[in-house]
C-alpha cells in the first residue's frame, strides 16, 4: 500500500485523543504572550531559547520546564487562551472528542484560584463543541511527586466543583512513586463515583501497572508501554480491554526509547491490546496528534487496518456515550471503506 494514501487515510480520520496536558499545549509563542500580559519574567530570552531547551534527558529535566511556563497561567483568561489555541489545534487534526488531563496543584500552589482555572478551560471548551461539535470530559491530576495529604487537599478543594469533573488522574514523577502512595487519595475518589485512570509504565515498572489496577481501581493506563515486562500482565491487559493511552513521541523525546523504530505501539496492538495514540505535552514534544500518527506510521510501517483499529479503540476507550461511540466508529469505517475503493482495494 502507498504509504502516502496511508498518510491521507490518517488525517480524513476523526480522532479522539484521551491523553493530553493541558499545560503541556502551551506553545512557546502563547507563553511570551501570557507573560507579557502578566508582567512575568521568564527564564527565556525568546521563543527560540525556549524550543532550544527542548533537549529532555528524562522526564524529570521535562518537568522542571513545564512547570516553569505553567508560571505564566494567572488569570482565567490565560487558561482559557491556553485551552482554545489547543482546540483549535486538535480540531485542525480532525479530533472531534478530547480527554483533557488539567493540574489544579501546579496552579494553587502559586496562588491561582481552583474556580480561576476550572472557569478558563471549560468556558473554551463549550466554545469547542459550539463551533467545532468537537465534545469533551475534564480529568483532574493529582501530582505523585507530591505527598498524599497534598493531593487529598486538592480533593477537598475541588468538591465544589466535582460536577464539572469527569474523572481523575495520577501524573508527574514515576521513579519512586508508585501508585500504592495514593491508595486513601483514590478510595476517597472512587467514594465520590469519580472515574480513575493514572500513569504507569512509562519510566516506571510494569510493577506500577499492575498497582494502578489493583490499588488505584484504574480503568485506562495512561503511556503503559512497559506492560511488556509482565507477559502475565500483557495477558490482563488483553484479556480485560484495559485501554493503554500511548504517547509515542512522548516515549520519544523522553527518551523512554531511543528510536520510534523500536516503539512497541505495533506490536502490542498486534497483541491485541486496546492501544491508542495521543500526544500528551505536544508544545514540548513536537508533535499533535495526526503528528504522532504519521510518526507511527512511517517508523513502524503501519497499515491502513493498523490505523483503523488505534482509531477504533481511541473512541471505544472513551468516555463518551455508548450511542456516541457507535456513531464515531460507524463513520470511521465507512471513512476507510471509501478510502479502500479509492486505492482499488477488494
Amino acid at each position: 500500500m502507498n504509504p502516502q494514501a496511508i498518510d491521507d487515510l490518517i488525517r480524513a480520520l476523526p480522532k479522539a485523543e484521551l491523553h493530553v496536558h493541558i499545560e503541556g499545549t502551551l506553545e512557546p509563542e502563547l507563553m511570551f504572550k501570557l507573560a507579557r500580559r502578566n508582567g512575568i519574567k521568564l527564564p527565556y530570552a525568546s521563543v527560540d531559547e525556549v524550543r532550544a531547551a527542548y533537549q529532555f534527558t528524562d522526564l524529570q529535566s521535562f518537568l522542571d520546564l513545564y512547570y516553569a511556563g505553567a508560571s505564566v497561567l494567572v488569570t482565567e483568561e490565560d487558561f482559557y487562551d491556553l485551552t482554545w489555541a489547543y482546540c483549535q489545534r486538535a480540531h485542525a487534526d480532525n479530533v472531534v472528542h478530547t480527554e483533557i488531563f488539567f493540574d489544579p496543584q501546579t496552579h494553587t500552589v502559586r496562588g491561582v484560584s481552583f474556580e480561576t482555572m476550572l472557569n478558563g478551560i471549560t468556558r473554551a471548551l463549550s466554545d469547542a463543541l459550539l463551533k467545532y461539535g468537537m465534545t469533551s470530559r475534564r480529568i483532574m491530576c493529582f501530582l505523585r511527586h507530591l505527598p498524599e495529604a497534598d493531593c487529598l487537599a486538592t480533593l477537598e478543594q475541588a468538591k465544589p466543583y466535582l460536577e464539572r469533573i469527569h474523572g481523575v488522574g495520577l501524573d508527574s514523577g514515576e521513579k519512586g512513586n508508585p501508585p500504592s502512595k495514593f491508595k486513601r487519595l483514590f478510595q476517597r475518589c472512587r467514594s465520590y463515583e469519580l472515574p480513575v485512570v493514572a500513569h504507569a509504565g512509562e519510566e516506571g515498572p510494569a510493577s506500577y501497572i499492575t498497582e494502578a489496577l489493583d490499588i488505584l481501581g484504574a480503568k485506562r493506563i495512561d503511556h503503559g508501554v512497559r506492560c511488556v515486562e509482565d507477559p502475565e500482565l500483557v495477558h490482563r491487559l488483553a484479556r480485560d480491554k484495559v485501554p493503554l493511552t500511548v504517547c509515542p513521541l512522548s516515549n520519544l523525546k523522553l527518551c523512554v526509547v531511543d528510536n520510534l523504530e523500536k516503539h512497541n505501539l505495533r506490536d502490542l496492538l498486534h497483541a491485541g491490546l486496546c492501544v491508542t495514540v495521543n500526544s500528551d505535552d505536544p508544545a514540548y514534544f513536537g508533535g499533535y496528534m495526526n503528528d504522532n500518527l504519521l510518526a507511527c506510521r512511517a517508523a513502524l510501517n503501519l497499515s491502513d487496518d493498523d490505523v483503523v483499529q488505534l482509531v477504533l479503540n481511541s473512541f471505544e476507550a472513551s468516555w463518551l456515550r455508548d450511542a456516541d461511540k457507535t456513531r464515531w466508529e460507524n463513520e470511521v469505517t465507512r471513512i476507510a471503506l471509501e478510502w479502500e475503493k479509492a486505492q482499488g482495494v477488494q
